[in-house]
């Protein structure tokens, strides 16, 4: 290898390229590139953090929803005319032979 390419592998490996004046006057559009990136990748990274909360609240949902349907199954089961008789049976209540009258207030 010749002495050039040695001195140029070095500087590139240490970093001293960037303060060779050719490199100087770019370097406001390196930072300008440094700081779209790092826009680009905080971005990315709430877009993750945002998909992740979306499924978990998709799955709470599904759970919810499987709860709902369970709860109205047992509600309309348990609200059944023969289940409401036993119960009152249970608690010395008889069922009435006569049906209930619906009372109605005219207004005046």
């Amino acid at each position: 290898m010749s002495e050039k390419s040695k001195h140029t592998a070095g500087s590139i490996l240490s970093g001293e390229f960037f303060l060779d004046p050719k490199f100087i006057r770019y370097w406001p559009m390196i930072i300008y590139a440094a700081f779209l990136a790092g826009i680009s990748i905080y971005s990315g990274h709430r877009v993750e953090v945002k998909v992740h909360e979306m499924e978990s609240m998709r799955a709470e949902m599904k759970e919810l929803n499987s709860q709902y349907i369970d709860t109205r199954s047992r509600l309309m089961k348990e609200s059944a005319r023969s289940k409401v008789v036993f119960r009152a049976s249970a608690l010395g209540l008889i069922e009435s032979s006569t049906p209930p009258k619906i009372i109605v207030k005219k207004d005046e």
